[in-house]
């Protein structure tokens, strides 16, 4: 049963907005941060640098003011507003801009003689200011102690007045967020778009029809990666599972014959009161031997390829020696090396040599060659026949289950064609290889597997 294709569309837009989301909450809480400490950098550098020039002015100054004698304001242009104002509040001079009423009510102490200060007075503009009290001894000297204060300033810059920089910073910042935000959600939709495109793919997938691929995109990334890696899970499976078809086709053509045969004697014996049960019985069972064979040789194959492999050195000059020496018939010769050691199931391994022997005795005219050897890093199994040999488009073929040629078929009419099959499991099982090499005469089988080392 297959899903429909748009079944994962609301779930990738989903993901889609949970990171958007996600992705929103944290640039609103970054901008803010940058925003505040924007706002707080720009403010306190301009109020540092406007108190840094209205104080070297006031401070100047009041450093002119001598014995009876007090020296005309000098504005600058940064700080235009300069005042003197007695105790009472009274505007003694002040520069052209400043007016006739004191900037501000400030009066700073002895021990603290300036002060930067801003005022606002209501509904007029804020002025930033510094307060600077004269000194006592100058004081004494010029208005016999009376105390008097300087106020030189500025009008504050318009960008920090009311909330105007907060305003505009966060408008910048609220900018961004949302720029970001939007830059995440296109960038999530595409990085999401391929794999949407896999996941509507796969659903599309069933055991009906295996030959569908998911899209592959272009490129090294992660997505990319895992398409490739799909495809080729698929395209395992896809042989797989072919394989199983053409396996149990196989299995239920092999089968057919001798329950055929079976059945069709059982009904004679049950049709034709005449035929002698017993008799019928005996022509029967080779049938079901034939039946039994099969089923026998089909769990062993199966068997093997669902059951874990234990593992042991195993000296194959010796386990060749002794599978030679076992076999009876045509005449078995064996040749092999000292020390041919490899890691493996012996109980397997044993089956290769007696399968290729018991196929090398049925196709032998005269005799049996077996050797094994060290060939570099591999340890090598030579079977070697003076038969007609196998036929280059066939060498292959014969590793295929259930695959018998016309001389086997022949020379072992009862046969399964699943030894071969099996051998080439198992070595592959040991990380060798099983094949029919070229030989001048007969057949030449060569098994190789990895030599045990240390």
């Amino acid at each position: 049963m297959s899903i429909r294709p748009g079944t994962f569309l609301p779930l990738s837009h989903s993901i889609q907005a949970r990171v958007t989301l996600a992705v929103a909450a944290v640039s609103v809480l970054v901008a803010a941060v940058i925003a505040a400490g924007l706002c707080l950098l720009i403010r306190n550098r301009v109020e540092s640098e406007i108190f840094k020039e209205t104080r070297r002015v006031a401070t100047e100054w009041i450093g002119l003011m001598e014995r009876g004698q007090v020296p005309p304001p000098a504005p600058t242009a940064r700080a235009p507003l300069i005042q003197l104002v007695d105790s009472r509040g009274r505007v003694v001079t002040a520069g052209p801009m400043a007016g006739d009423r004191p900037l501000s009510t400030v009066r700073p102490t002895e021990e603290n003689r300036f002060r930067d200060v801003t005022e606002c007075p209501e509904s007029e503009r804020c002025v930033m200011l510094t307060a600077g009290r004269i000194p006592s001894l100058q004081s004494w000297e010029l208005w016999r102690g009376e105390p008097h204060f300087v106020y030189v300033g500025t009008d504050q810059p318009p960008a920090l007045r009311g909330q105007r920089l907060e305003l505009l910073i966060g408008s910048g910042g609220a900018l961004l967020a949302a720029l970001w935000t939007w830059t995440t959600w296109r960038a999530t939709g595409r990085i999401l778009r391929p794999i949407n495109a896999i996941r509507q793919r796969m659903s599309e997938i069933n055991a009906n029809d295996l030959s569908l691929r998911v899209p592959q995109p272009s490129g090294r990334d992660e997505i990319a990666r895992l398409a490739r890696a799909a495809n080729q899970t698929l395209g395992r499976l896809e042989s797989a599972v072919t394989r199983q078809r053409e396996f149990a086709a196989v299995v239920s053509h092999e089968l057919k014959s001798p329950l055929t045969g079976l059945r069709t004697g059982l009904e004679e014996a049950l049709l034709y009161p005449e035929i002698d049960a017993r008799e019928a019985i005996a022509r029967s069972l080779p049938a079901a031997d034939r039946m039994q064979q099969i089923i026998d040789e089909l769990l062993a194959f199966a068997r093997f390829r669902n059951t874990p492999r234990s593992s042991e050195p195993v000296d194959l000059g010796a386990l060749v020696v002794a599978e030679a020496a076992a076999r009876t018939g045509v005449p078995v010769h064996a040749r092999t090396e000292p020390d041919v050691r490899v890691l493996g199931n012996r109980v397997q391994l044993a089956s290769i040599v007696t399968n290729l022997l018991v196929n090398a005795q049925r196709h032998a005219t005269g005799q049996v060659d077996v050797s094994a050897e060290r060939a570099g890093a591999q340890a090598l199994v030579v079977v070697l026949d003076d038969g007609d040999g196998v036929g280059k488009e066939d060498r292959e073929r014969i590793f295929e289950p259930f695959t018998r040629l016309e001389a086997g078929r022949r020379l072992d009419p009862d046969g399964s064609g699943l030894g071969l099959a099996l051998c080439r499991a198992i070595a592959v099982a040991h990380d060798g290889s099983l094949c029919v090499e070229d030989s001048p005469r007969g057949a030449r089988f060569v098994l190789r597997l990895p030599l045990l080392t240390g």
